[in-house]
């Protein structure tokens, strides 16, 4: 079992940079795969990127590729979201998730904990 806190999140604006942490409890984080996802207010919620166990392997959203950078560090049970070139699309909650999958998952059902979420506003 792990739990899971985002940080990072705010106000910034249009072309800006954020940088989302997760940290996770426990000494079972570097087992699980690892995701982010987004919110926005009344839409599904949407897959970003995921990274592997080992922090060897990642994958990416279309709507976000080039953009966002995922990366894990399992000494600090902590993984990162990277958010450059941020536009008003970006505006969501984002979500920290661990699948015990090795797999990368889009749908939300294939990961077992979820952390609180972190609110992500882009002005222009």
């Amino acid at each position: 079992q792990v739990h899971l806190v985002e940080s990072g999140g705010g106000l910034v604006q249009a072309g800006g940079s954020l940088r989302l942490s997760c940290a996770a409890s426990g000494r079972t984080f570097s087992t699980y795969t690892m995701g982010w996802f987004r919110q926005a207010r009344g839409k599904e919620r949407e897959f970003i990127a995921a990274i592997s166990w080992s922090g060897g392997s990642t994958f990416y959203a279309d709507s976000v590729k080039g953009r966002f950078t995922i990366s894990r560090d399992n000494a600090k049970n902590t993984v990162y979201l990277q958010l450059n070139s941020l536009n008003s699309e970006d505006t969501a909650v984002y979500y920290c998730a661990a699948s015990i999958f090795a797999t990368f998952d889009l749908a939300p059902t294939r990961y077992a904990y979820w952390g609180q979420g972190t609110q992500v506003t882009v002005s222009s």
